[in-house]
């Protein structure tokens, strides 16, 4: 028999607003204490999250705001992250002339950043059938 994949996953939901995002790096922190971390894995993820949800808050709503879920599920090989809005989502800029994918509007930083963070990136329609979701997965040592 091999050995059982623990999960735990911790789900938040904060309003779509710049100051709030801090509440996301503080719980990857304290999953860090559950799951030790590499402090400079933990640096990049946190890096990657403060992206993720920077998406959602400048582009998901208008002035009337709304709310950003974020859910962390840590598992013994890897840590997924997702994070979701209902707001007015995104599709990506069509594809480049060397035949890859273009980052989105705005810069399109954040995502090239969590591209190269993490070993898995989707991103596609929110659940409710609006917003968005970006989900990235992390492997573990």
């Amino acid at each position: 028999m091999g050995t059982i994949d623990e999960s735990r996953t911790v789900r938040l939901t904060i309003p779509a607003k710049p100051e709030y995002i801090t509440l996301s790096r503080l719980a990857l922190s304290g999953l860090s204490r559950v799951r030790p971390l590499e402090e400079e894995t933990l640096a990049d993820l946190k890096l990657a999250l403060t992206e993720a949800c920077s998406n959602s808050v400048r582009h998901a709503y208008d002035e009337e705001g709304g709310h950003v879920s974020i859910s962390f599920e840590l598992r013994d090989d890897r840590l997924i992250v997702e994070v979701e809005d209902d707001g007015t989502g995104f599709t990506p800029k069509a594809v480049g002339a060397n035949g890859d994918e273009t980052e989105l509007s705005e810069g399109g930083l954040g995502i090239a950043i969590i591209r190269s963070i993490a070993d898995e990136v989707e991103i596609g329609g929110g659940a409710s059938g609006r917003g968005s979701r970006l989900r990235f997965v992390k492997l573990l040592p």
